[in-house]
């Protein structure tokens, strides 16, 4: 069971990179191994969007939670 604090204290890190840009990440939940987040802003709407969740935020997530399988925006 993936610890659904340990998840936001992660994305909390990631957050500043994100507000940089002109986006944000908000955590809807996890389902089984899978964490779900909302971009928004200008992430949301980012040609970009998707590399920034699967090489910047998924990959953070793996590496400080092994047991997250992967991130979906939702």
């Amino acid at each position: 069971m993936i610890d659904k604090e340990r998840v936001k204290k992660v994305l909390e890190e990631i957050r500043p990179a994100l507000q940089a840009d002109g986006g944000d990440i908000d955590f809807v939940g996890v389902s089984d191994k899978v964490v779900k987040v909302r971009l928004k802003g200008a992430c949301g709407t980012c040609p970009s969007a998707l590399i920034t969740l699967k090489m910047g935020v998924e990959a953070r997530l793996k590496e400080e939670i092994p047991e997250v399988e992967c991130v979906e925006a939702v």
